[in-house]
């Protein structure tokens, strides 16, 4: 795991964020997942850090972040079983459903939750239609 320092250039807004790895930030920069939790913009740069030097308190630190990480992972666990149970997936579907709902003024008994790109995500909050992305974890990993 890697803690970045980022910042949005069009808020001003400096945030911490990890990553698996610094190639995993790379390529979530490079397809454009990486946005701003304020202003939402795509315009999410890393910012000049300093490295931290390894101890042996440090190494009692990582320890301690193993089991935030695994408690920050069963929360998200468990937001997934409600929403499973209590929405409907639309597969990639999601923006167009999200419309239908929206602009039809359909009335469903279950929310609905799937797939959409940033792009479609920008343009339905551009619209007026609440939509939030959440982390996921697939059921196969550890």
């Amino acid at each position: 795991m890697i803690k970045y320092k980022l910042f949005c250039k069009d808020c001003d807004l400096k945030f911490d964020s990890w990553f698996a790895s610094s190639r995993d930030y790379e390529k979530l920069k490079k397809k454009k997942l990486l946005n701003c939790h304020k202003c939402n913009s795509f315009k999410v740069e890393k910012t000049i850090m300093a490295p931290q030097l390894i101890s042996s308190k440090s190494k009692l630190d990582k320890k301690i972040d193993f089991e935030k990480y695994n408690e920050v992972k069963k929360t998200i666990i468990g937001y997934q079983k409600f929403i499973k149970e209590n929405f409907k997936y639309v597969g990639d579907n999601f923006a167009y459903e999200a419309r239908s709902i929206h602009y039809d003024n359909k009335k469903k008994s279950k929310g609905i939750y799937g797939n959409t790109s940033q792009k479609d995500l920008k343009e339905l909050k551009e619209e007026g239609i609440d939509a939030q992305i959440i982390p996921w974890i697939d059921e196969n990993e550890n």
